[in-house]
């Protein structure tokens, strides 16, 4: 394929690069939304850690209901957070409360609205069988039970087991360091001003976002002329910093003005490939300077940030210890319209999705695929995904996409 190694085996070289998962760090449970787990989570207490009502009613003893009705004598109230301390005997009844501790002598819930209350006398107008409405001890999990494995993302949800198991702490992976370079003497950052034969930087804030996103902490390096002792001193920089990953934008094609590839040679880079049979992003760089793993994204704002969510989103959730970084995330869907015949790369046209009830979504190929054109890319809610030497297709063909309107993990 003239040079052009294929998108699965440019990520596996990725993946494979990655040394190993950063090291691990205990952060406060308030600080930990969005850190990825170093270690199992393991449950420190019983949840819930007594029998609990799951419903406002009486506490009851279910033999004593075998006849209605029945006239239960009321003895006392359990709350949540204020339970009843005695126990119940033949006859007797406490009002309970949802989440309340079910007293001792009690094997069932009447519901409220099968009793009738008067003074310490409660009518119960319903049987209950044994264990109705309630919650037994260990329900949720039991002390000792593993929650949560390491390389799980903390969102809500997890940071609500956390908390309920017991833990203030967590140990969760040190967020890898992405230093990113934009490249070109055509270049200027926003807001500045730019000349004629000027562009405004948009990579680097597009590629630091997914970066961050994908749990990251990015570094911007901000603009590298076209000359090798910028590159090379950008190349200092990013090692003076600790990154783990070296990000490059542009510069790294076969043009007079790329210089990418030979500043990083000189500085000890271990090329892995250059070059991917994918569109947009052919000429992708990969390589490693010493412990910094390196990618080379082209200067096209669509092909590096479409590069990105294949290749640096994998990369940092691997140095995450993410045991599912490689994942392929695309979904099945039905195309909008005709497709012709594909060449030998891989294509990731920018499309329009809409969707309707019990049907996969419908996947629009944009009409202008080129890849400066951030606009096209900004409205499209996925990439359409074209096999290498695809057939021609018609709209209501299967395909695959990958959503850019969902969270990266």
């Amino acid at each position: 394929m003239s040079g052009m190694i294929p998108v699965a085996e440019a990520l596996a070289r990725i993946l494979a690069s990655v040394s190993g998962p950063t090291p691990g760090e205990s952060v406060a449970l308030t600080e930990a939304h969005g850190r990825t787990l170093a270690e199992p989570v393991v449950a420190r207490r019983t949840q819930p850690p007594f029998p609990a009502s799951a419903m406002d009613g009486y506490a009851v003893r279910s033999a004593d209901l075998a006849g209605i009705p029945a006239t239960l004598r009321l003895i006392g109230a359990s709350a949540a957070g204020h339970g009843f301390s005695g126990v119940i005997e033949a006859g007797e009844t406490v009002r309970i409360f949802t989440g309340a501790p079910v007293p001792q002598g009690a094997d069932a819930i009447l519901i409220q609205e099968d009793a009738e209350a008067d003074g310490d006398a409660v009518v119960a107008r319903a049987g209950v069988s044994p264990q109705k409405f309630i919650r037994p001890a260990g329900l949720d999990f039991r002390e000792g039970d593993v929650l949560m494995q390491p390389g799980q993302t903390l969102d809500a949800r997890r940071l609500a087991i956390a908390a309920s198991a017991g833990h203030a702490t967590l140990m969760v992976r040190r967020r890898p360091r992405v230093a990113i370079l934009a490249t070109g003497d055509e270049l200027v950052e926003p807001g500045e001003a730019a000349a004629w034969d000027q562009i405004v930087a948009s990579n680097g804030l597009a590629v630091a976002a997914i970066a961050r996103e994908a749990g990251a902490d990015p570094i911007n390096l901000s603009i590298a002329k076209d000359d090798l002792g910028a590159l090379k001193q950008a190349v200092g920089r990013a090692r003076e910093a600790g990154a783990d990953l070296f990000i490059t934008l542009g510069g790294a094609s076969v043009g007079d003005h790329d210089l990418v590839q030979q500043a990083l040679s000189e500085e000890g880079m271990e090329l892995g490939f250059w070059r991917v049979a994918l569109r947009p992003g052919k000429p992708l760089m990969h390589g490693r300077l010493g412990p910094m793993l390196a990618i080379g994204l082209p200067g096209n704002p669509v092909s590096s940030i479409v590069c990105g969510h294949l290749f640096v989103v994998p990369a940092i959730r691997a140095l995450l210890g993410d045991p599912h970084a490689g994942v392929d995330r695309s979904e099945p869907a039905i195309l909008g319209r005709d497709m012709p015949e594909n060449d030998k790369r891989q294509d990731y046209m920018r499309a329009r999705l809409d969707t309707a009830p019990d049907r996969l979504p419908i996947a629009t190929a944009e009409t202008r695929q080129d890849s400066s054109m951030l606009a096209v890319l900004g409205r499209s809610e996925a990439l359409l995904i074209r096999e290498p030497h695809a057939p021609a297709a018609r709209a209501g063909d299967p395909c695959r996409v990958i959503r850019l309107d969902r969270r990266i993990i």
